[in-house]
């Protein structure tokens, strides 16, 4: 996220050891432990002075009341005392369902993750950049969990952003999934534009092209086997004009790891030229997906994987970008 009203300070980082020593289990997609993987490799090639590290806090549930409700937080608090869920507060709530199940720290770390949002909003505001690992939880709605997400931390740092001042933010969305949760809080407020990228005809099979809200929503589907040539074209025709054409006072970014080629949660295929993430020494037992591939362990980069732009992304831009002409 960044203000761009203001000349910027060195960039931040922000973590927490909750992230370390917390799992969705053994069988979850998040089993792997990609925040403190992160922060380890970012401290061992020397990116990460510490200077410029911050612990995340563990926001409170008056924080949380700003877009979710009381109920809900104190279902998620009471689940993780009894670590169980009634079948009444599983389909009220989709807590403790495969996506979203009962765990140890199952309001902690959410509550840690969208801490660590107030806390780069306030940074922001204040001038800084921040980069949030832990952060970009978008399917949260506000009395339910959807995907893997409890609370959408997206969502209460653009509140957030707003109530320090900054009324116009873009926020831009590049995870394979659609940010189904922060559309949905933001369709009918023109002061925030949202701008997501996503694998078409994928969960939660949200974020049509036709979708306009109140013309602030840009929502650019897109085919599975993405190349680095598509996703520059998309970068460069859809996403940076229609951040300029909104003027904002600050950019919250949602950049998913999973639009690389390697996460077995998309078909897009990217290089991490094109979407930088770099996950080093891990062990996937999962039957989706495999285990790192050797160049992660020689390069830090990708080899790049350009192609042709396909007719079908051509068109899809095309009908984006007149909409940005005036």
């Amino acid at each position: 996220m960044r203000d761009l009203a203001r000349p910027a300070p060195a960039p931040l980082m922000l973590g927490a050891e909750i992230y370390r020593r917390s799992t969705y289990g053994s069988s979850h997609p998040l089993a792997i432990p990609r925040v403190s993987t992160v922060l380890d490799l970012s401290r061992a090639l020397g990116w990460l002075p510490r200077a410029a590290y911050r612990t995340s806090p563990r926001i409170t549930p008056k924080g949380l009341s700003i877009f979710h409700t009381a109920e809900y937080v104190a279902a998620l608090q009471q689940a993780e005392a009894c670590q169980s869920v009634s079948a009444e507060v599983r389909a009220r709530h989709n807590i403790g369902t495969l996506s979203n199940p009962v765990y140890p720290e199952m309001f902690r770390r959410p509550a840690t993750s969208a801490g660590g949002s107030l806390l780069a909003a306030d940074l922001v505001a204040a001038g800084h950049r921040v980069y949030h690992p832990a952060g970009g939880t978008h399917h949260g709605f506000p009395d339910r969990a959807g995907g893997f997400c409890f609370f959408n931390d997206p969502v209460l740092a653009i509140l957030t952003l707003q109530r320090r001042g900054l009324r116009r933010i873009a926020y831009v969305d590049i995870d394979a999934h659609h940010c189904d949760g922060v559309e949905a809080a933001f369709a009918t407020c023109p002061e925030v534009l949202v701008v997501s990228t996503h694998e078409e005809r994928r969960w939660p099979f949200t974020g049509a092209l036709e979708a306009t809200g109140c013309g602030n929503l840009f929502n650019l589907p897109l085919p599975r086997d993405l190349n680095d040539s598509e996703f520059a074209a998309v970068l460069d025709q859809v996403i940076l004009p229609a951040v300029a054409a909104h003027r904002p006072e600050a950019v919250v970014l949602q950049c998913g790891a999973d639009a690389v080629a390697e996460d077995p949660l998309s078909r897009l295929t990217l290089s991490n030229n094109a979407h930088w993430s770099v996950l080093r020494a891990l062990s996937w037992t999962r039957r989706a997906g495999r285990n790192p591939p050797d160049h992660w362990f020689t390069s830090l980069r990708d080899a790049p994987r350009n192609g042709v732009v396909r007719e079908a992304v051509r068109d899809r831009i095309a009908r984006l970008t007149a909409r940005l002409q005036p």
